[in-house]
């Protein structure tokens, strides 16, 4: 599975053999490119003549000289390149500057948007999507843009000097204007343009492109880039030939890719149900062996059970009202609360060994709700102790702390299970500083017996969706009493080490 190609690697792949003339068989009766070149040259010199494009003192002039290498001349100047081209090409091919064979360095027609025809298109980067498609065409009436825009012509070459790894390039199927991060720009002669636009998405070019950008939050591509970029240019028949391939493997490059989301969409399906099912396993007592010399559940309950009562006696936490004793009779369980029994079969949904025991999760933990603090109450100079707001300060598992605060209420501490209760309900994570102040988002699970929170932590997990499930209001929200009442199925405390260690192992 790791070795397979993926859809886009395939693409990719084609692309490069189209460029380094691998993908379709040279024919000896084409005419070779240095003819088509040749015919160029004369073009722009007739343009030059007439007044229509200015003469460049820098052309370029790629040759092969007398010892078989690859030479630039700019002016008088010649000089060796071969070590900057990046492959070998046909020999009926030429290597030439973009800037030699197109008029993207030339000075683009400009209007502004309040002047342009009201129904002419009018294109802007987000509508195109990445890889060239174009999402949504719209009107210079609909954008009601202002400013200057480009003015482009249909078969124009439109390619997004901005942040352009995304390869945001296409053709113009009709004339419009667009924002100055587009360049319009076409080739001379019978270059085609859709052979331009491969070698443009092809990833040698790709590559060396995004290498040399500047700007670092939003990466451009340079005028002088792009038209000193190395261009493979094969005879024109082989450029339609390249174009005809191209557009016939299309359609099975999109049933691979297709087929590769498919296939993904599968593997995590299954992997997402497996490690529910592994999961589910270690709550049911089928993830580890029981071992006979483990002290039972039963008897760890009851010793916190005298040791509330010991601290309640001393005035050192208050008595539960709602004290949970859940136990089994007549092959039923039963629940005790304020005196009053009654049978939770239906809400015990699976069976546990007879070592273990079900009780509810008030009975072995503390839960701190938080408050939420005033502006003025906290800062980002780290002054104080860290305030933990919601959602977005706990992720993947981990704590990120970016407040303060001199004037904490609320505490939690360090090794304390935080859940978040409000917006986004269900994100767990471990507090690991030694103490911090929680928001009104979120709940801080600690234990004052020995219970491992790492499993508690496994059984939170299992039980995110029945939390969110009661969480029903416009900004959803779960009670303390919707955490308090989940039920748990309690191992030996030997045993819950061995589950929590075995699912670390299996990297869960």
């Amino acid at each position: 599975m790791e070795n397979r190609m993926t859809a886009q690697q395939l693409k990719n792949s084609i692309l490069q053999m189209a460029v380094q003339g691998k993908l379709v068989s040279q024919d000896p009766n084409d005419e070779p490119a240095s003819v088509l070149l040749e015919r160029i040259r004369k073009e722009k010199e007739q343009l030059i003549k007439d007044g229509k494009i200015k003469k460049n003192k820098k052309e370029s002039y790629i040759f092969r000289g007398a010892d078989n290498l690859h030479y630039e001349q700019i002016g008088k100047e010649v000089r060796c390149i071969e070590d900057e081209l990046p492959f070998e090409i046909p020999d009926t091919w030429q290597w030439v500057k973009l800037g030699y064979i197109s008029t993207y360095e030339q000075t683009k027609e400009k209007i502004k948007a309040t002047l342009a025809e009201p129904n002419l298109w009018e294109l802007n980067l987000e509508d195109i999507e990445k890889g060239g498609r174009i999402l949504q065409k719209k009107t210079v009436r609909q954008c009601n843009s202002k400013g200057d825009k480009i003015i482009f012509k249909k078969g124009d070459i439109l390619y997004s000097k901005l942040r352009p790894y995304l390869l945001k390039i296409l053709i113009a199927d009709e004339a419009g204007i667009c924002t100055s991060e587009i360049v319009p720009f076409h080739t001379y002669n019978e270059i085609s343009s859709d052979y331009m636009v491969t070698v443009l998405k092809s990833p040698f070019i790709d590559n060396y492109i995004n290498s040399v950008t500047y700007g670092v939050k939003m990466p451009r591509a340079g005028t002088d880039t792009m038209i000193n970029l190395f261009i493979p240019l094969p005879p024109v028949k082989e450029q339609n030939r390249i174009i005809e391939c191209i557009h016939s493997l299309n359609p099975l490059i999109q049933k691979y890719q297709k087929a590769e989301e498919q296939l993904y969409e599968l593997n995590s399906s299954i992997k997402e149900q497996l490690k529910k099912s592994i999961l589910q396993y270690a709550i049911e007592g089928k993830l580890v062996p029981q071992d006979p010399n483990d002290e039972p559940a039963s008897v760890l309950l009851e010793r916190i059970r005298k040791e509330k009562q010991k601290l309640i006696a001393e005035g050192k936490i208050k008595k539960d009202k709602n004290e949970s004793i859940i136990y089994r009779r007549d092959n039923s369980y039963y629940e005790k609360q304020n005196r009053i029994e009654q049978c939770i079969d239906d809400e015990i949904t699976f069976e546990i060994p007879d070592t273990w025991e079900w009780c509810r999760f008030n009975q072995l933990f503390k839960l701190t709700s938080g408050q939420d603090l005033s502006t003025d109450k906290f800062n980002s100079a780290c002054k104080g102790i860290p305030y933990i707001t919601g959602a977005s300060n706990l992720e993947n598992g981990s704590v990120i702390i970016n407040r303060w605060t001199t004037e904490p209420k609320s505490f939690a501490y360090s090794g304390d299970l935080l859940l978040t209760c409000k917006g986004t309900i269900g994100k767990i994570a471990f507090l690991t500083v030694e103490k911090a102040h929680i928001a009104r988002q979120i709940m801080s699970i600690a234990s004052p017996y020995k219970i491992n929170l790492h499993y508690i932590k496994l059984i939170l997990n299992l039980n995110i969706i029945n939390l969110k499930a009661k969480a029903k209001s416009m900004i959803p929200g779960i009670s303390r009493d919707d955490v308090l009442s989940i039920l748990i199925p309690v191992p030996p405390l030997n045993e819950q080490d061995r589950i929590v260690l075995k699912l670390q192992e299996l990297k869960l």
